[in-house]
């Protein structure tokens, strides 16, 4: 990367799944038989959510996809969404003999889902795959940790530190697992300048209760923990951003009966938001209001993306709701 080229854009990588939602009347007990209804396909997964509402949201805000597909239909599938979506692919490598990561969905109308993912060529995805003298990013978001075995075991670990080595700020989120591998996640940290993750995830960085009165206990601990600029940790009540100057803490939006049509999604769409807001340098409480405002689109839509808007859009709709109480 050249020194003296402005940075600009930001770069999304790490999982990239492709989800194949089968719709059923009711899942089957074993020995049973249930007749799929309906089958979709939707891309999945950090990089594609993330960086397609990051675009949603900036269409004129360079957004590259980072990450490891197969040769397969689902690679190209997620591929052409991507672009189609104005998103920059060539940061996507292609396997060969591998397949794309998946996720076979079999969600229950009006009910709960169950998934069954296989990991795939996401799986293989390390330090190797990112070349930052391809671009110039001001921002790398790295997702999800604990979901990405090379990342997870020592690669997560050098994909930062080059960046930062590169002038190049760093941020990451986890998938939420009830596990004791939490500790993979801790020597990233101090080469983690914005960490964004739900009240679960701090909770099993820090061992602390994750509860809405620990909330700015639990975000302050993780700063201790060696995160260089900003803690953001939301959770459907409420939300804080913590730094060196202070910890605000920000109300979720009081959203009425029969809103939400499906919350897939909505944590990346908080990430991308919280991202815009520290791409553009807002303060911490105009950033968590926003990320919580993205956060609702997804809330309205059943996927992961297609609720998302411009930035404008998303403030003039969300300005219908009030606050909940903090």
């Amino acid at each position: 990367m050249a020194g003296t080229k402005e940075r600009s854009g930001i770069v999304v990588a790490g999982t990239v799944i492709v989800d194949k939602i089968n719709e059923i009347s009711a899942y089957p007990k074993s020995g049973e038989l249930t007749q799929i209804r309906s089958v979709q396909k939707a891309i999945g997964g950090c990089v594609p959510n993330v960086a397609m509402d990051l675009k949603k949201i900036c269409p004129q805000l360079d957004i590259y996809a980072v990450g490891t597909i197969g040769d397969d239909a689902e690679g190209a599938f997620v591929t052409e969404t991507l672009q189609q979506g104005g998103v920059d692919t060539a940061g996507l490598t292609v396997l060969p003999g591998e397949k794309t990561s998946f996720t076979e969905v079999m969600s229950v109308a009006g009910g709960q889902r169950t998934f069954f993912t296989y990991a795939g060529a996401s799986a293989r995805f390390g330090n190797d795959h990112v070349r930052f003298e391809e671009n110039c990013p001001k921002i790398l978001h790295l997702g999800y940790f604990l979901l990405l075995e090379k990342v997870d075991n020592g690669d997560g670990l050098q994909i930062l530190k080059a960046a930062l080595e590169q002038g190049v700020e760093t941020s990451i989120d986890l998938v939420s697992e009830n596990s004791d591998r939490y500790a993979l996640v801790k020597p990233c940290l101090p080469y983690t300048d914005y960490l964004i993750i739900n009240e679960l995830e701090a909770g099993k960085l820090t061992g602390i209760e994750p509860s809405k009165e620990n909330l700015e206990q639990l975000a302050n601990a993780l700063l201790k923990l060696g995160v260089r600029k900003k803690v953001i940790i939301h959770m459907p009540q409420c939300s804080v951003c913590a730094c060196e100057t202070g910890c605000i803490r920000v109300p979720a939006y009081r959203l009425p009966e029969g809103y939400i049509q499906g919350t897939t999604g909505a944590g990346d769409a908080f990430c991308a938001g919280a991202l815009i807001g520290i791409y553009h340098g807002w303060e911490d409480r105009k950033i968590l209001e926003f990320a919580s405002a993205s956060a609702v689109m997804a809330l309205g839509s059943p996927d992961a993306t297609s609720g998302l808007k411009t930035m404008e859009e998303i403030r003039v709709y969300c300005s219908q709701f009030g606050w909940q109480e903090s």
